[in-house]
């Protein structure tokens, strides 16, 4: 059974830095392209970062912010967050397509997604 679990989120000071973690099981994970969404209250799901075989992307806000990792021994994806914004607040998912390609598209047409991460930024 494919399963996505999300975990590392936190309450953490403007600036400050979490480690996201999602850990994988019942597929391999460098034959998916593994995303990082994010949703905030009162706003719609978007993507933060993603990885595949053919690299990795990232939104305007997470460049040089953030980075998007994977340890295929542990079928493991990461991101890696700094300098962190009280706009980063959201609810953060991870959610794997069956592409060796990040193509941008929404959230919902991944084909699994697991229960999110809350990740709260204030002081």
């Amino acid at each position: 059974q494919l399963q996505l679990v999300e975990s590392g989120g936190g309450l953490v000071q403007p600036g400050g830095s979490l480690r996201l973690s999602c850990a994988t099981s019942g597929f391999t994970l460098d034959s998916f392209a593994i995303a990082w969404f994010r949703q905030a209250p009162e706003k719609e799901r978007e993507e933060v970062a993603c990885i595949a075989n053919s690299g990795s992307t990232y939104a305007d806000s997470a460049k040089d912010r953030f980075t998007i990792s994977r340890d295929n021994t542990k079928n493991t994806v990461y991101l890696q967050m700094s300098n962190l914004k009280p706009e980063d607040t959201a609810v953060y998912y991870c959610a794997a397509d069956y592409s060796t390609l990040c193509t941008g598209n929404p959230y919902y047409t991944y084909y699994y997604s697991g229960q999110g991460t809350q990740v709260t930024v204030s002081s």
